[in-house]
């Protein structure tokens, strides 16, 4: 755990001290876009800070390639080097976005290069998850399309809710955090001879640097992430699910007391639910409207937020308590009994949703007397 932790750290001090080097240049230089009609903000900001993010990964990950116990990672697996080398292309992709607003098709054409890259030097799915019994792929090309597949959809979820300042950074750390506790639990408590695993070292790093860049994006942002940054969260956290849910197949989750198989199948569900629900809510809404799917709009959940009422800081704090009750909600199947699990995420969620309408539900009561 300490290692980990001291991965995480350095990752965030690295984030922090970028993220004000990235103001800085991207004020002197004018590296913004102009503000659009969707935007919620009303003065230039610089879209460097997956810059920022980035760097807080890549010199964490170096340094554990050097550091006691994580090292035994990068031991005769390149994994996390291709993961890496995805980071930087989709980074790459997403600052030529940011600064020059590229067309929706040669972002996609990026987004399945960074995807490639991780799926052929990287990490790839080895099983599908399913119920009763996980689908087991056998064909490298499969394995290959499929993983891409998964990057390039996690990425785009992750860049649609990144509207609020804070909101993606925020939703990353809650996630990536329950990610990290499962991953680690698992294996600290198996009966393994290397107890290190690339899954647990992504989320650390992951989430340290967006605590680093997060003091610098909280309302009122002064810096943003940009696509790069929101992309680059997606690849990491869909690289982590890989992982995960690849160790299946090993007999790990069957050597750990207390934890059910069906974990590494539900956390990276419940962790992505929200930007892959809104994802999937923006493909419908655009394309029932005979727009194209990548073509931006003014109807995320956050702006759904924005409309009943509530303020910047209240909607992106709801959002983190949604995505807190999903990911540790899921979480908790691992440690507690399930009846007692599902009777309590129920609750939660009953509660989250009627504090959630309350503005909406005051407003068509009082309507409705006057």
């Amino acid at each position: 755990m300490i290692m980990y932790l001291l991965m995480g750290l350095t990752a965030a001090v690295v984030s922090y001290a970028a993220t004000w080097g990235a103001r800085v240049v991207g004020h002197r230089l004018e590296l913004h876009m102009p503000i659009r009609s969707r935007d919620m903000h009303s003065i230039p900001v610089s879209r460097l800070g997956g810059v920022a993010i980035f760097l807080g990964v890549m010199v964490a990950l170096i340094v554990a390639s050097q550091s006691f116990f994580v090292k035994d990672i990068y031991r005769n697996n390149f994994s996390p080097w291709g993961v890496l080398a995805g980071a930087a292309v989709i980074v790459l992709v997403g600052v030529a976005d940011d600064l020059l607003d590229i067309r929706w098709w040669v972002k996609l054409i990026g987004q399945s290069i960074a995807g490639l890259t991780v799926a052929t030097w990287g990490v790839q799915m080895s099983i599908v998850p399913w119920v009763p019994e996980p689908v087991y792929l056998e064909n490298e090309t499969v394995r290959v399309l499929l993983t891409a597949g998964l990057i390039v959809t996690t990425m785009n979820a992750f860049n649609f809710i990144d509207g609020l300042d804070g909101l993606a950074a925020g939703v990353a750390i809650i996630g990536g955090t329950a990610f990290f506790f499962t991953a680690y639990w698992v294996h600290r408590n198996a009966v393994l001879l290397d107890y290190s695993d690339l899954a647990t070292l992504i989320t650390a790093v992951l989430v340290g640097s967006c605590l680093g860049f997060l003091p610098h994006n909280w309302f009122p942002s002064k810096i943003f992430m940009g696509d790069s940054g929101a992309m680059l969260i997606g690849l990491l956290m869909a690289s982590a699910g890989v992982v995960s849910t690849g160790q299946i197949t090993s007999g790990l989750y069957d050597r750990v007391n207390g934890i059910s198989t069906v974990i590494p199948i539900l956390l990276p569900f419940a962790v992505l639910f929200l930007p892959l629900l809104d994802l999937g809510l923006a493909v419908v809404r655009r394309t029932a409207r005979g727009r194209s799917p990548w073509s931006a709009d003014r109807g995320h959940l956050h702006h759904k937020l924005l409309d009943i009422g509530y303020s910047h800081r209240t909607a992106v704090i709801l959002m983190y308590l949604w995505t807190g009750i999903l990911s540790f909600g899921g979480l908790a199947f691992a440690i507690f009994p399930w009846q007692i699990v599902l009777s309590v995420d129920l609750f939660a969620t009953l509660v989250m949703g009627l504090v959630t309408a309350w503005p909406y539900l005051a407003r068509r009561g009082e309507e409705s007397r006057a």
